[in-house]
């Protein structure tokens, strides 16, 4: 009888990794699909202003996530102007900023540079900036000021990476600067994923990208999942930095991670934060 169940639970093990497999790869073959539909269309639409261009990105990421059965669910609204703050868990996180309102995102220099979705990113209108370089965080404010001008909001991952959503990391005060030194508002909003009916994953492991995982086998495994679940609250107003703040990067830094981590229940460090500031 005990080998019976063995062989049994074995069995449903098999299948369900044929299961998931097969997911991966109708998954793949959709992702694929999506990408030459979008570059196709930035082909024909040809879109030129950053406002238009921040439209055509707005539609795309909204049907994807249809496509792909991922669920948005948002508190508080998505901000027509000034700068978006949020924790940073996954690349799936800019397509669902994105697919609430057109805007435009700041990102890592490097993925300029990646085949096909670097030069979507740039033709969506990406502000890149080049960490660890020296004033590299000026001229990423000029692109952010840019689009405050044309009327767009700005999103941006002040953590500079990616983490597993176990907590918030040290946020970066160059752009934070930039965009207090402007005056331009800044909101915090906070986002954590959901697995809601599927046993296969986890949102650690399977839907946050963090640490030194190659890419490729992480949108794999995604690609299996069902029932993923994105929620995002956004806080009701921009965030009243104190007058220290104004002269002080650092502390502009602590009091953006601050807001966002008061958005989570249960965040801790904060207080850490605060302590290594003074």
């Amino acid at each position: 009888m005990v080998v019976r169940v063995r062989e049994a639970n074995r069995l449903v093990g098999l299948m369900r990794s044929v299961v998931g497999m097969v997911r991966s790869v109708l998954g793949m073959m959709k992702l694929g699909a999506v990408l030459l539909y979008a570059c196709a269309e930035l082909i024909v639409r040809r879109p030129v202003t950053r406002h238009d261009r921040a439209i055509w990105l707005h539609q795309l990421c909204r049907r994807s996530l249809g496509t792909f059965g991922v669920e948005v669910v948002r508190t508080g609204a998505f901000p027509e102007r000034g700068v978006l703050i949020s924790n940073h868990l996954s690349d799936v996180d800019i397509v669902v900023f994105a697919s609430m309102g057109p805007g435009v995102f700041v990102s890592k220099s490097e993925v300029a540079g990646w085949p096909v979705l670097g030069w979507m990113t740039t033709m969506a209108g990406t502000v890149y900036v080049e960490r660890g370089r020296r004033g590299s965080a000026k001229e990423a404010g000029s692109g952010m000021r840019v689009a405050a001008e044309c009327g767009l909001p700005v999103v941006l991952f002040p953590e500079g990476t990616t983490s597993n959503g176990e907590t918030i990391l040290k946020f970066h005060s160059g752009l934070l600067g930039e965009a207090v030194a402007d005056e331009r508002p800044v909101t915090a909003a906070y986002l954590e994923y959901f697995l809601t009916g599927d046993r296969r994953g986890t949102v650690r492991d399977d839907v946050a990208f963090w640490g030194e995982q190659p890419m490729l086998p992480h949108i794999f495994r995604f690609m299996a999942l069902r029932g993923v679940r994105a929620e995002i609250t956004i806080a009701d107003g921009p965030i009243r930095f104190t007058a220290a703040a104004a002269s002080s990067r650092k502390l502009t830094a602590v009091e953006a991670r601050r807001a966002v981590c008061l958005l989570r229940e249960g965040c801790r460090a904060v207080e850490d934060d605060m302590e290594a500031v003074g």
